[in-house]
């Protein structure tokens, strides 16, 4: 579709605009996590270390980076086998409910957050009698973070021809082995993907995660919060934001970069079966 110089034009201005009403706030917090004026004046009258001096030292941020790794990763780990085992069941077999299956799997990263949230605070507190921890963050993470592999894994496996696991299969391998040789080197970008994405999910989570974290504990984003209208902690609470940031970005680049290079490779790999 060819469009019109003043098409090209609007378009361009609006997608500068909206681009700026995102990213300029973002840029706001990365400078005056090095302004001078603990007011944070604008324009800064001078730049200083001195609020991330005081962030590193911080006992209460260090034990919440902590925690929120801690999370992350275990998160990521639970979300990595499920994901996979329910993407390949649904993608590799037929069944009674399949669509249904598929459905419920995906729809915990569309509900709110705080529906899920307080869904998950019932079902600990209440039905099961689970007081809160970081193990209970870790199972609610884990029920949308889950989601993002699943998506990855079964995107791949629908470009990726069941022959060669049929082959395996018939010259005498096991499941296993199948799964071991065949079937995961071709995984392998998207479930790297598809825990980045996991891990970056988990990592700044806020929502879900009030609503499940025990008392006494917390996480980075939970931290921000509390922290977020104590003047002595405002300029600290910039440098951590800028933690989050940089903490978010990149597992989401290298994501769509693992993505993307995969989507060519698989590309390559039909023009070349076609020849």
């Amino acid at each position: 579709m060819r469009l019109s110089r003043s098409a090209k034009v609007v378009l361009g201005v609006i997608t500068v605009l909206v681009l700026l009403f995102i990213y300029v706030p973002l840029m706001l917090v990365v400078v005056n996590s090095f302004n001078a004026d603990r007011t944070f004046g604008w324009p800064p009258k001078g730049f200083t270390l001195e609020w991330w001096g005081k962030a590193f030292d911080s006992p209460g941020v260090r034990d919440a980076v902590l925690s929120s790794v801690w999370v992350a990763v275990v998160a990521t780990i639970i979300s990595l086998v499920l994901g996979t085992l329910l993407a390949l069941s649904l993608q590799r077999y037929k069944f009674f409910g399949r669509d249904v299956i598929s459905l419920l799997v995906i729809l915990p990263i569309a509900l709110p957050g705080v529906v899920t949230g307080i869904a998950l605070n019932n079902m600990f507190t209440t039905i099961l009698g689970v007081p809160l921890s970081l193990w209970t963050v870790v199972i609610a993470h884990a029920t949308f973070c889950m989601v993002t592999v699943f998506n990855n894994v079964i995107a791949r496996l629908r470009r990726t021809s069941p022959g060669l696991e049929e082959a395996s299969a018939d010259l005498g391998a096991g499941v296993f082995t199948t799964f071991n040789l065949v079937t995961f080197p071709q995984l392998r970008s998207a479930l790297l993907a598809g825990g980045l994405l996991a891990f970056a999910l988990s990592f700044d989570e806020i929502i879900v995660t009030t609503f499940t974290i025990g008392a006494g504990e917390t996480t980075l984003p939970i931290w921000i919060l509390q922290n977020l209208f104590r003047p002595n902690q405002a300029p600290v609470v910039n440098v951590v934001a800028v933690v989050l940031i940089v903490v978010s970005i990149v597992p989401i680049w290298l994501a769509q970069k693992l993505s993307g290079d995969s989507v060519r490779v698989s590309g390559a790999r039909a023009k070349a079966d076609e020849r």
